[in-house]
């Protein structure tokens, strides 16, 4: 069997988390068309057998979503691929932003493969010619992704390609759109082509290794994003306080998770309340259908908001968060 990982790298909101969950055909990484959305490196696991010992059931593939099996991998051909989506590469203005930045560069040695996603040329974009400076200094091979190419006319998609070709740095170039899938399933051959023979890390059908509390506060967070201001959502944090699953009176899975959203400001904890409580109800009624569709059972959900002063300068603040070195 061929394994590998591959990290995908780029300037914030150049489209890294759609392609993620395009490639795995699931909704794992938040997008939104606000820069930085994703604060950690998300991975995401994508996985095509050939052959197989014998078949799973469908409730195997449910538990291995969440990785909830112990049983181990089945030896077997074809090919899985863990893929990272890192945070948007930019200047760091907080140690959060730090945190994100250090995490995404963290990544150029430890896969086999690095995707750049760009959508613009190089001399349009500082961020972009900071991020090449530093991959050029690793050996990792390094696939240029041109997205969004739904948007663009070819003469201006050649320009970005002519101009990242002539420097010598990319095993291969592809256009796509990670939005409409477009050009995806070539890249998924071109990658599959690189990565070297290796075991099956994970189980068949498990398409992500972070736990279900991470998700879900991830979906909350989105939703935050949504409908704040545009000068709110770097300042919101999101804990899951409890998450418990019980049987209701008629025998059904019902899922009770509590959540405080954490805001910088007094301020901000009004605006994302809103008047009469009319905002923080629309993103809880967000939140809970998307997550009821994950969980496939009932959910009640209670948001909470609280105040948490510079919290993105505070190393505890950013330990609790799940902000932390070794993510």
């Amino acid at each position: 069997m061929k394994s590998g990982f591959i990290g995908i790298v780029g300037r914030p909101n150049v489209g890294k988390s759609t392609l993620l969950n395009t490639i795995l055909g699931e909704k794992i990484a938040i997008t939104t068309d606000k820069p930085q959305t994703t604060r950690n490196n998300i991975r995401g696991i994508y996985t095509r057998v050939d052959e197989r010992e014998e078949a799973t059931s469908s409730d195997d593939i449910i538990n291995a979503f969440f990785g909830k099996t112990s049983e181990p991998a089945k030896p077997t051909k074809g090919v899985q691929m863990v893929f990272i989506d890192t945070p948007g590469i930019h200047k760091p203005h907080s140690k959060l932003g730090n945190f994100m930045t250090e995490s995404a560069m963290g990544t150029f040695k430890e896969v086999d493969v690095v995707l750049f996603l760009v959508d613009e040329r190089l001399g349009n974009a500082g961020g972009d010619r900071y991020i090449l400076e530093k991959l050029q200094s690793v050996d990792t091979p390094k696939i240029l992704i041109i997205n969004k190419t739904d948007t663009m006319d070819p003469g201006e998609f050649r320009d970005i390609y002519e101009e990242y070709e002539a420097l010598g740095v990319f095993e291969d170039i592809f256009g796509i759109s990670a939005l409409k899938g477009k050009g995806v399933d070539k890249l998924l051959e071109k990658l599959e082509d690189m990565m070297p023979e290796g075991p099956m890390y994970f189980p068949e059908g498990m398409v992500t290794d972070h736990p279900e509390r991470f998700i879900v506060s991830e979906i909350i967070r989105e939703k935050l994003l949504m409908y704040l201001r545009d000068e709110i959502p770097h300042g919101v944090a999101v804990e899951i306080e409890s998450f418990k699953v019980e049987t209701d009176k008629n025998g059904n899975d019902l899922a009770r998770i509590s959540a405080i959203i954490y805001c910088e400001r007094k301020s901000h904890k009004s605006i994302i309340i809103g008047k009469e409580g009319k905002k923080l109800k629309g993103v809880g009624k967000a939140a809970r259908e998307e997550i009821q569709w994950l969980l496939g059972m009932k959910v009640m959900l209670e948001l909470w908001v609280k105040v948490k002063e510079n919290w993105r300068d505070s190393d505890f603040a950013l330990s609790n968060f799940g902000y932390k070195e070794n993510n």
